[in-house]
């Protein structure tokens, strides 16, 4: 018997956003911002804080594991569906690193299983859309 963890794969976009560190942590951490670009919420940036993220399509449930403000973010994100086939247990982690221009922005969400290719190609699709949606916001922020 093999004490091998199943292989998952990861879903990376990184992004240089023209504004900086300070900014762009306020969208990823204030509730009104995230529900903005994301999805409605009751985020908290304190670790091992339980919120929720709510779409129209459901829901997932998260737990705040890092806070580094300005720097990095991490939460689970767990989507339990009808089926445990479709179940998905990840970690969603944010980087934020000071450019010349503004901030370069890699958010990783690691740990979809091999038969996971629906949700992998979901979240790839989402997280381009999601961070297009942040950066309007991040336009309209003073």
């Amino acid at each position: 018997m093999s004490d091998a963890t199943p292989e998952t794969r990861a879903v990376v976009v990184e992004r240089e956003i023209a504004h900086p560190p300070e900014k762009l942590w306020r969208a990823l951490t204030q509730p009104h911002l995230i529900s903005e670009w994301l999805m409605k919420t009751d985020f908290a940036p304190v670790v091992g804080h339980d919120f929720t993220l709510r779409g129209d399509w459901g829901s997932v449930d998260c737990r705040v594991l890092t806070v580094e403000p300005g720097r990095m973010l991490s939460y689970t994100w767990d989507h339990v569906h009808d089926d445990p086939a479709f179940d998905l247990r990840s970690v969603v982690s944010f980087t934020l690193t000071p450019t010349a221009t503004g901030t370069h922005l890699r958010m990783e969400q690691t740990g979809f299983r091999s038969e996971q290719k629906q949700a992998f190609g979901g979240a790839r699709h989402g997280w381009q859309e999601h961070f297009t949606n942040l950066e309007r916001v991040l336009a309209g922020l003073a």
